[in-house]
């Protein structure tokens, strides 16, 4: 059943709110919301456009949590609080089937998170989804890319690669079998942000980055930033349980979509390590160590280099 405009948003989007910081949410002109005292704010804003970001028959429920979920990656990766959520969409149609399945799965990593939705806008067209959070970080405490230092160690959470997978999977490029085909597709459309690992990683990490494009590629990024090289042991990198183990470590180096956290940290701040991954609820692994010629080196354990099939994710590459 198609709903008008304003129908839509007082049946999906206007709920009560959950937040005592959210004076004003959805409903009026704008929000208005309360920063806490001697907190700064994080503010970060994803889109995500069918047949770019998402398969255009993926199921309404996994593309509501996984909306949220990469822009709340990117929150974790400041070390950031997640308070508030902006929603855009551009729908072909209001059906109400598939808002309602959007909603649940939206809602429900929001619950997750304490997030509350505080406005937004609908209008119709092809299918895209733009998602704008906000958190909390005390001044000085947010994790950037810019502060790796030679010596550092390279750590990233979870098993990268598994997202690849699962794409490849959905195109009919790969065969996978059970029970990896299920974990894969699960990490491609219900990834989970590491908000909780990130929190933890406040005053221990140097520097941190999501995994989006690809974690060859978002180290690229943090050494940009930091001014330095690094080297890479390929066999510590976590990767899926394939077969062929050339194209599991393809696929975690550059496969992307994972939102895992790749970060650094002094060798002296080792020992924080496990009890941040017990907080965050992951594994992290140590794969490498900053050094200060520029530069990714990927070593394999004979000390040759091995060269990537392809780089990480670009838009316009």
């Amino acid at each position: 059943m198609a709903l008008a405009e304003f129908e839509l948003i007082r049946e999906h989007f206007q709920r009560a709110g959950t937040r005592a910081d959210v004076v004003l949410g959805v409903g009026d002109d704008c929000a208005l919301l309360t920063v806490p005292a001697g907190m700064q704010l994080a503010v970060s804003l994803d889109l995500l456009v069918s047949g770019v970001h998402f398969l255009p028959d993926v199921a309404p429920e996994a593309l509501g949590w996984k909306a949220l979920a990469v822009n709340l990656s990117d929150l974790a990766a400041m070390g950031a609080e997640p308070a508030w959520v902006t929603l855009g969409l551009t729908l072909p149609a209001a059906d109400a089937g598939w808002l309602a399945a959007f909603c649940r799965g939206f809602y429900a990593l929001a619950a997750e998170h304490g997030v509350e939705l505080v406005g937004g806008d609908t209008t119709r067209g092809p299918l895209a989804i733009a998602v704008q959070v906000h958190g909390f970080v005390a001044p000085g405490a947010a994790l950037t890319r810019a502060g790796a230092r030679p010596g550092d160690l390279i750590c990233v959470s979870g098993t990268p690669g598994f997202a690849a997978l699962g794409l490849a999977r959905c195109l009919g490029r790969t065969e996978l079998p059970e029970p990896l085909a299920a974990t894969a597709l699960e990490r491609l459309e219900r990834p989970q942000p590491r908000v909780a690992l990130g929190r933890a990683l406040r005053g221990l990490a140097t520097a941190c980055i999501d995994v989006s494009d690809g974690l060859a590629q978002d180290l690229g990024h943090i050494l940009e930033a930091s001014g330095v090289g690094a080297s890479v042991e390929v066999e510590r990198v976590p990767r899926p349980p394939l077969a062929d183990a050339d194209a599991a470590l393809q696929a975690a180096l550059a496969g992307g979509d994972d939102y895992e956290l790749c970060f650094t940290l002094p060798p002296g701040r080792l020992p924080g390590l496990a009890a941040a991954a017990a907080a965050g609820g992951c594994a992290c692994s140590v794969i490498g160590r900053i050094e200060a010629a520029p530069g990714l080196r990927l070593r394999r354990a004979d000390g040759s280099l091995l060269p990537l099939a392809r780089g990480g994710y670009e838009h316009f590459g």
